[in-house]
């Protein structure tokens, strides 16, 4: 029978001292069995993600030695970034990729979780399909009030941890989920007013009425002084792509700029690359299953 497959793309709250970034990254090489596919550092966002797979119980040790690790480097009482952020670990979302569910993803979540409080020291709350209440779902939510916010977030009944209690002083909270696959993508525009980027992001995204599956921040670039639309898109399937790129490019168009560059953050399914290559070509009745030639030959 083939193994077993879960891939895990957790984000660490540092982005700036590639040290730091790579010791992190060789605490999840050292698990036998873990591929890391892809490590990505943005130093405005002082954030890094990284993208490895394995089997469910290979990644779990993974995101815990990670863990263990990021706690011994990553203060948080001293980090600054343009990304929110609540944990020196800050998000942990495990996603089936072959021969499992999202419901084996769910498991292998909370058995991470509990781990991940009781070995590296720092509580954990669980969010997306492992959360434990409703108001847990959604990131944002959970992240709201961030690091600094956590000594009175945590007073409360409703937001005590699911594993563990209180918080770290210098790791904060993690936050252990189970998804869907998520592109995390980014668009810079042609100026350096924020909030220009800003309105557009609350124009696109799906909280304020814009496209379906669509999550967007207006984020400041100080080292190149450019305004940025990030973007987590998390169904591809829903909205593709090339609708979010063409819609950013609208709402830039209506404020008298436009979109310079854009940039993927981790990794993304191939079929999400293709299909807007297949858009952007005009190609008539274009049909990835059958069309696509290495879909034959994997």
């Amino acid at each position: 029978m083939t193994e077993k497959l879960i891939e895990c793309v957790p984000n660490i709250s540092e982005g700036c001292n590639p040290d730091v970034v790579k010791a992190c990254a060789d605490a999840v090489s050292s698990v036998p069995g873990i591929r890391l596919m892809n490590v990505t550092s943005d130093a405005d966002h002082n954030r890094s993600v990284l993208t490895f797979i394995g089997s469910p119980e290979s990644v779990t040790e993974a995101a815990v030695r990670l863990c263990k690790q990021a706690v011994k480097s990553i203060d948080l009482t001293r980090h600054h970034g343009e990304h929110p952020r609540m944990g020196a670990v800050d998000v942990i979302p495990f996603i089936p990729v072959r021969n499992a569910d999202m419901e084996e993803a769910v498991a292998v979540a909370r058995n991470a979780g509990k781990r991940i409080a009781e070995e590296a020291g720092v509580p954990v709350y669980l969010y997306e399909r492992a959360a434990t209440a409703e108001h847990r779902r959604n990131l944002a939510d959970v992240r709201r009030g961030q690091f600094e916010g956590l000594p009175e977030k945590t007073k409360l009944p409703e937001w005590q941890p699911d594993f563990g209690s209180g918080y770290h002083p210098t790791a904060g909270i993690s936050i252990v989920g189970a998804r869907e696959f998520l592109i995390a993508y980014n668009l810079e525009l042609s100026t350096s007013d924020v909030s220009i980027a800003k309105e557009i992001a609350k124009a696109i995204r799906e909280s304020s009425g814009g496209l379906p599956c669509v999550k967007a921040l207006g984020m400041m670039l100080h080292e190149t002084n450019t305004a940025q639309v990030s973007v987590n898109l998390t169904d591809f399937r829903v909205t593709p792509l090339y609708r979010v790129v063409e819609a950013v490019r609208a709402e830039a168009e209506k404020r008298g700029v436009t979109v310079t560059n854009t940039e993927l953050i981790g990794m993304s399914p191939m079929k999400a690359l293709i299909e807007s290559a297949a858009h952007y070509l005009k190609i008539r009745d274009f049909d990835y299953d059958t069309q696509v030639l290495e879909n034959y030959l994997l």
